[in-house]
C-alpha cells in the first residue's frame, strides 16, 4: 500500500452500473468511503455489498457516501446491483486504472495459484479529498460495523 493518511485521494472517473460517469469531484464537501472489492456475485463480495445496502440510510446523507468499486463490467454491476437492490453507485474499472491509482491491484494466492487481483480495502475520504483513514484486508462481514463507529466519532 503506497497511499496513505493525509495523501491527496487519487482522482478517478468511471462509469457506474446505470452508465453514469461518476469522479472524485462528485462527491466534494462530503465523506466517501470507497471500497474496493474483487468480483461482484461472489459470496464475500455479496456480503459486504448487502451490509452496507441495509446500513445505506446511515451512509447516504449530507455527509457521507458509499462507492464500490471492482475491475468487473457495467453491466456485471447492473445485474449485481439489481439483484441484490443496491442503493449506491459500483464503479467499472475494466482498464485497472483505480485500482492500480489506490494500489489494491496487487498479487494474490488462491488454492496454491498466484494471480494478480484485487485486495479487499476501503478508503475514507475526507470532504477535501484526502485519505481520512485505510482499511486493509477487510473482513466483509464486519467492515460496514468498523465504518458506522468511525462516522460516529467523526459526527461527534
Amino acid at each position: 500500500m503506497f497511499l496513505k493518511i493525509g495523501d491527496q485521494a487519487p482522482n478517478f472517473s468511471a462509469l457506474d452500473q446505470d452508465g453514469l460517469n461518476k469522479s472524485l469531484s462528485d462527491y466534494a464537501g462530503k465523506y466517501l468511503l470507497l471500497y474496493f472489492y474483487p468480483r461482484d456475485n461472489t459470496p464475500g463480495c455479496t456480503k459486504e455489498a448487502c451490509n452496507f445496502r441495509d446500513s445505506f440510510p446511515k451512509f447516504n446523507t449530507d455527509k457521507f457516501m458509499v462507492v464500490g468499486v471492482s475491475t468487473d463490467s457495467v453491466d456485471s454491476h447492473k445485474r449485481f446491483a439489481e439483484k441484490n437492490s443496491l442503493p449506491f453507485s459500483l464503479l467499472a474499472d475494466t482498464d485497472h486504472e483505480i485500482v492500480e491509482s489506490y494500489g489494491v491491484w496487487q498479487s494474490k494466492k488462491f488454492m496454491g495459484k498466484e494471480f494478480l487481483g484485487t485486495n479487499r480495502t476501503s478508503f475514507l475520504i475526507n470532504p477535501l479529498g484526502k485519505i481520512h483513514k485505510i482499511y486493509e484486508k477487510v473482513n466483509p462481514i464486519t467492515h460496514v460495523t468498523e465504518v458506522q463507529k468511525d462516522m460516529d466519532l467523526i459526527t461527534e
